[in-house]
């Protein structure tokens, strides 16, 4: 829930209030709507800088899960506004990063808030960004020797099957080479049945795969594990 819809639940809780005066049934969906304010406060201190710092931990999720020497070239795939891209390229000196996102007219990121961010960091000399589409990515097969993506794929809205955007992300990675990719894959309405998924991307070619269900992480909170926030997060790593 974003700035707006917390400020929205919390006018609607009073508005309930003042008529719960009047007519006190209205009081059972003022408790609720002021419950609801309450609890998407909490999450977003949760996930800030100044309090839980639960985004930055999760971006670390996806690099600590990428077994890569850290030499060559390597992909973020829905880059936002360039923070893991950042993160990876600090991690790994030797690497050029390149980040790629749609940038759409919702969002508050673009290609030139990421720029100045790599160069806020001192990583822009090895960090390229560029507008392009997750299901149709502008590389050739084999290109990257690591792939990373952090709860991109399940907003691919152009892909009815969202594991054509996992194997389009593999179809970039270089023989041997890694990925790292964290999203809601435990959602069994868009990835289906864990163990199947699995099997379906070692079909694909994939010498090593791997899912690791980062929403029991030991920092993410109990009362973030609901399916609308954290509860259906998980990862897939591996090797090509």
């Amino acid at each position: 829930m974003g700035l707006k819809e917390n400020y929205l639940s919390g006018f609607l809780g009073f508005v309930f209030l003042g008529l719960g005066l009047v007519f006190w049934v209205l009081i059972i969906p003022a408790v609720l709507f002021f419950s609801a304010s309450l609890y998407f406060l909490y999450v977003r201190y949760q996930f800030s800088s100044q309090g839980g710092k639960l985004q930055d931990r999760i971006w670390s999720l996806v690099l600590s899960n990428l077994d890569w020497n850290g030499e060559g070239r390597a992909l973020d795939i829905g880059c936002g506004n360039g923070a893991l891209t950042i993160k990876l390229a600090q991690q790994n000196p030797k690497a050029h990063i390149v980040g790629i996102d749609c940038w759409g007219k919702t969002w508050e990121y673009s290609k030139k808030i990421c720029e100045r961010n790599a160069m806020i960091e001192g990583v822009s000399e090895r960090v390229v960004f560029q507008k392009a589409d997750a299901l149709s990515l502008p590389f050739d097969d084999g290109y990257f020797n690591a792939v990373v993506s952090n709860f991109v794929f399940h907003m691919v809205g152009k892909a009815k099957d969202k594991r054509g955007v996992v194997r389009e992300a593999l179809r970039v990675v270089k023989k041997g080479g890694k990925f790292s990719f964290q999203d809601e894959f435990l959602l069994k309405q868009l990835y289906g049945d864990m163990d199947d998924l699995i099997e379906t991307i070692r079909s694909w070619g994939i010498s090593k795969v791997e899912f690791v269900q980062t929403r029991d992480t030991d920092f993410v909170p109990r009362e973030l594990k609901l399916p609308f926030i954290l509860g259906t997060m998980g990862l897939i790593k591996g090797t090509k």
